[in-house]
């Protein structure tokens, strides 16, 4: 069921944003995004550098940027923390780059979301509309706020009482592993690194976010998941970090 406050699947179906940026010096794949994503923006604006696109990000306030890493003025990382540092917009990486590194750098760097050439069109479109639902959702209140209920696979998580249960059996965890549940769920859909939720639980913390998370995401698993072999809830980005998968 996702997040009991709102319905997921009408928001999902309905889902249009009033100005979408691509950032891509590519026209070919400019113009097939244009089309792939007709039904999900009245507007696309386009940018073929790096700074054409942090001019209209700024200028024009689309609701969501799609990023490309090969632009011939500027580092994709460089732009995607230049406009972090002035905007919560979600921002999704487009690039031919596939190394487990580069989604670490880019996912740390403030990006949502990264997808890889070359890409189903279905599937990117559904991502984007996923970006765009997650950060409306959020906007609203709905996830991630201190009074969500999430409710996913035999689970209700109440995040305002700091409770887990499957059925009328409640489930005990430990703080750490809580921090991380509510972590997770509180962006679910989104990919975090191993250093973004060791930063979110542990805070200032010297360690190996990896290893530390390793040993505390395995024992959750195995109080939450129906089959911890064959997690549905908390997915393993190998090499990245973790996400929270919802039921659309």
């Amino acid at each position: 069921m996702g997040v009991t406050h709102a319905n997921d699947d009408t928001l999902m179906a309905t889902i249009r944003a009033r100005a979408l940026l691509v950032i891509e010096d590519d026209a070919p794949i400019r113009r097939a995004l244009q089309n792939a994503l007709s039904d999900v923006a009245d507007r696309l604006l386009e940018a073929a550098t790096g700074k054409e696109g942090i001019d209209l990000a700024a200028t024009e306030r689309p609701e969501l940027i799609i990023l490309d890493l090969g632009l011939p003025d500027a580092l994709g990382v460089d732009v995607c923390r230049e406009i972090r540092s002035w905007s919560r917009v979600p921002i999704v990486v487009l690039s031919a780059r596939h190394s487990d590194t580069e989604k670490v750098l880019l996912l740390n760097a403030g990006a949502d979301d990264y997808v890889t050439k070359p890409f189903s069109t279905p599937e990117f479109v559904a991502r984007v509309r996923a970006v765009l639902r997650r950060t409306r959702l959020s906007r609203r209140g709905t996830t991630g706020d201190d009074g969500a209920v999430v409710e996913a696979y035999g689970l209700v998580i109440d995040i305002a009482r700091r409770r887990v249960a499957r059925g009328q059996t409640m489930i005990r965890l430990t703080p750490i592993e809580w921090d991380i549940l509510r972590t997770l769920v509180s962006n679910a859909g989104r990919t975090l690194t191993h250093q973004q939720i060791f930063d979110a639980v542990w805070g200032s913390a010297l360690g190996s976010p990896q290893q530390y998370l390793r040993v505390h995401v395995t024992n959750l698993r195995r109080k939450i998941e129906a089959n911890p072999a064959r997690p549905e809830l908390i997915v393993t980005e190998p090499g990245v970090g973790y996400r929270a998968e919802l039921p659309a």
